[in-house]
């Protein structure tokens, strides 16, 4: 019986990942910090309240082997540059790193597909360098996971958003080979699957899932 923390648990991915971990008979406690108490019930659920600022109280509660990092901001929400870095970067790191002192020995973290710390834009230089500083704090497994679009419903209301999810609709099946199959899009209820299946076989240090590979874990 494994204990699991999620970071993001009221996002479109954690949203799910709370959901399947709660679920899951592997697990006997599920962990969640959140800005607001999500109002759920749960004999395995612990809710932590708080965020990036105030985190680092609550590092004595943030225990778990598995830690599930789904934390993620929009420009449109966050137009502040510097604060949406520290959303999308700081936050995801430093809660990978409590929780790695506290002897968490897997991360699962969402980043995106192209994630690259030495690229211009401003987007894919942020995934790739909380890649980079994640895989850096050496947990036993690191398990990165880079979706192209997310597909599915949000509880939000993204109407550009929606017309995209149309488009790869459309695109989905002709994006083929291995260099554009990555850019297929996902369900984000996949993304979350996909997460929580990959736990049951961990034999690398570090592990990057593209579209191709989270699909095979469905």
């Amino acid at each position: 019986m494994k204990k699991a923390i999620i970071f993001g648990a009221s996002g479109f991915i954690g949203s799910y990942l709370l959901n399947d971990l709660l679920n899951d008979v592997n697990y006997e406690q599920v962990t969640i910090v959140v800005r607001k108490d999500l109002k759920i019930s749960h004999p395995k659920l612990k809710t932590l309240v708080g965020d990036y600022h105030s985190l680092p109280d609550l590092k004595e509660n943030i225990i778990g082997e598995e830690v599930y990092i789904a934390i993620g901001t929009t420009k449109k929400n966050v137009p502040d540059e510097a604060l949406y870095y520290q959303i999308d970067h700081d936050y995801p790191v430093l809660a990978a790193k409590i929780a790695r002192e506290n002897g968490a020995k897997s991360v699962f973290v969402v980043t995106a597909v192209g994630a690259n710390a030495s690229s211009n834009i401003f987007y894919i230089k942020t995934k790739g360098e909380i890649e980079r500083d994640i895989i850096a704090l050496n947990f036993d497994h690191t398990h990165i996971f880079r979706p192209s679009m997310l597909m599915g419903n949000r509880n939000e209301n993204r109407p550009l958003e929606k017309v995209f999810i149309k488009i790869w609709s459309v695109l989905n099946p002709i994006l083929i080979g291995k260099v554009l199959k990555k850019y297929r899009g996902i369900d984000g209820r996949n993304v979350a699957k996909a997460m929580i299946n990959s736990s049951n076989n961990q034999s690398e240090k570090v592990r990057i899932y593209q579209w191709q590979e989270m699909n095979d874990l469905l």
